[in-house]
Formats: C-alpha cells, sequence, structure tokens
C-alpha cells in the first residue's frame, strides 16, 4: 500500500474506459452517495447482460477474510478485482483477448496515467500493466476505511451518540434472543473479518433459508452459494455474512436483493426464512434442512423493530459517501 497506488487505483476505479466498450467503470456498480453499492436488486455489466447477485458494499472490505457472496477461495482484493474486469460469464467490465491490448494502449498514452503510474511503481521501466491496474484498483478499494459511524463513537464512550431508540436496538441487536450478533458480530459487524491480530481465521458462510424450492433445500440453479465452488450438498444456499456498515444505504438486501427494506430483511429473520408458495421457486425456506441453525426465528414487536432499525441506521457514516477522498477525480463527464 501507498498514497500513490491509493491514487493510481481511484482514478481507475472512476474510468469508463477500464471495460471493452467504454461504457463502465468498477463505480458504475459501486457508487460513492449509495455507500459503494448501486441500488439495483442485480447489477448490470456493461454488455446489458445481468448478474445473478446484489452489488455489496466496498466499506471496510479491507478487513474482509473472504471476497464477494460465496467463494471460498477469494481472500484478497487483487484475486477478486480479475473477476469483474476479465470475467466472462457474467460480462461485467467485459476486457477480453480482442480488445486488452487496444485498452491498455489508451491509458500508455495518456499523460495523467503516465505520472500516476511512474508514481505508483517508480522502480519499473514501464509500469502501464494489467498487473498494476489490479494493483492500483485493490489499493484504493481497501482504503476505503470508516469507523465513525455514530455506534463506533458510542462504542468508543461517546454515550449521547446514539439516541434511546437506537441505545435500545443494540441491546435487542446482541441479546440471545435476535441473535443478529452471531453472523454480524464484532468491530466490521460481519463473522467473516480478518486483521493482523487474528489468531484463527474463520470464513464462514450461512443458508439464511431464503429458499427451499420443492421442500428439497434447493436454491436457483443460477445462485447456489458456495456449492457452487464445493458441490458439497450441504453448502446448497450458503453465502457470506456481510458487513453490516453503512447498511441503511445498500438497499436492496440479501444475495439476490430480494428484499427491499430493513423493516422486510427484520420480518423475513424473524419468520426464521422465507415462505414463496407458487411458481417455480415455491417452497418453505423455514424448513430447509441446510439452514444456519441461528435463523430459527423470533418474537419481535413493532416498537422493538423500530428501536432495532434505529441502531442499524447509527452503522452508517454519512461522511464517507461524500468524502473528497473516495469521490470521482475525474473532470470529464463520466457519471457513476
Amino acid at each position: 500500500m501507498s498514497e500513490e497506488k491509493f491514487q493510481l487505483g481511484r482514478h481507475l476505479f472512476y474510468d469508463n474506459r477500464l471495460s471493452g466498450n467504454g461504457s463502465q467503470s468498477c463505480a458504475s456498480c459501486h457508487h460513492q452517495d449509495k455507500a459503494f453499492t448501486d441500488g439495483l436488486t442485480v447489477s448490470v455489466g456493461s454488455t446489458g447482460q445481468k448478474l445473478a447477485r446484489n452489488a455489496q458494499s466496498l466499506i471496510n472490505v479491507a478487513y474482509n477474510a473472504t471476497l464477494t457472496w460465496a467463494n471460498p477461495s477469494l481472500s484478497t482484493l487483487e484475486q477478486q478485482a480479475i473477476i469483474p474486469i476479465f470475467g466472462e460469464d457474467p460480462v461485467e467490465q467485459g476486457i477480453n483477448d480482442e480488445n486488452r491490448e487496444r485498452i491498455l494502449a489508451e491509458f500508455a498514452a495518456d499523460s495523467d496515467y503516465q505520472k500516476l503510474f511512474q508514481a505508483a511503481f517508480p522502480t519499473q521501466a514501464d509500469p502501464v500493466s494489467y498487473a498494476n491496474i489490479v494493483k492500483g484498483i485493490a489499493s484504493f478499494v481497501r482504503g476505503i476505511i470508516t469507523f465513525n459511524s455514530p455506534a463506533d463513537r458510542f462504542e468508543r464512550g461517546d454515550a449521547s451518540a446514539l439516541t434511546p431508540a437506537a441505545q435500545r436496538g443494540r441491546t435487542l441487536f446482541f441479546s440471545e434472543s435476535l441473535e443478529c450478533f452471531h453472523c454480524h458480530g464484532g468491530y466490521n459487524f460481519s463473522d467473516s473479518t480478518l486483521d493482523s491480530a487474528t489468531t484463527f481465521v474463520e470464513r464462514p458462510f450461512h443458508n439464511t433459508g431464503l429458499f427451499n424450492i420443492n421442500g428439497t433445500g434447493d436454491f436457483p440453479e443460477d445462485n447456489t452459494g458456495i456449492f457452487e465452488i464445493t458441490g458439497d450438498p450441504g453448502d446448497m444456499g450458503k453465502f457470506r455474512a456481510v458487513s453490516l456498515r453503512n447498511i441503511a444505504d445498500t438497499a436492496p438486501y440479501m444475495h439476490d436483493g430480494s428484499i427491499n427494506t430493513l423493516d422486510d430483511v427484520i420480518d423475513f429473520y424473524a419468520a426464521g426464512g422465507r415462505v414463496i408458495e407458487t411458481g417455480a421457486l415455491a417452497g418453505d425456506g423455514r424448513l430447509n434442512p441446510f439452514k444456519d441453525g441461528f435463523v430459527s426465528g423470533f418474537q419481535i414487536t413493532q416498537g422493538e423493530k423500530a428501536d432495532l432499525i434505529a441502531f442499524l441506521q447509527s452503522l452508517s457514516d454519512p461522511e464517507i459517501k461524500r468524502s473528497p477522498r473516495f469521490a470521482n477525480p475525474h473532470t470529464s463527464t463520466q457519471p457513476q
């Protein structure tokens, strides 16, 4: 990590030229004003192809033990960045063998990027390369960090940082009756967290009972969680528990964007899963045989739900959504 790599990555992150048809950047699916999500049910690639999954927030992903929703093998941002840039199924940014040399030549010919690459990699004679593009983007994303939400300030001793409702919600969140904290605990509000002080690395994934197609525990064929990687029937429908930081800004929710509001998310967990009564996806998720034991359902009043939402809202740092440090550096018309 270096400031120069961070700044190179920030320029690349917002540059539409880093796509096969020049229409899409990393920021197209990760808008700063939406806490680095895109507000869509599922993201859309540069060719118009819909992806299977909802765009996750990039806030504090430096502390994720794994990246993406359901791939145990992706443990670094450098590994992950390759997928949206070069992936072919689905197509995201769409760089491939036919266009990769042309795109790289465009960056190499840009005088501003010549300076940025040279500053980031001063010992290299020819630093404009895809390897360094990946390193730059990973450095920028790794630097999108915040520990200054009202909940953070409360934990540091500022009793006034949380409203009384949020404090009551905090108590509910960390209670054994709701059990939210078992999958969304720790300083990053996720049980898939890793840092330099970690002794035992855990990379858990969870089936929350979102589906139970035909009562056999199945999920939609194009979205079966880490089962896609492991082939283990017990891994059907298991996805990583995302960080809840800025969760109020990142709707819709779940890996497939199928739940629209925090109110509905709480109802889903209170029910212990989702019932789909008709259609090809019909089934009672509450009875999914692979469902995580912590998703057992609970009783909650409307007042308690309002308190819990107040606490979840307190996990947001509004400053990170408008900080110039993470903003689009280009003066040309390249919308997020």
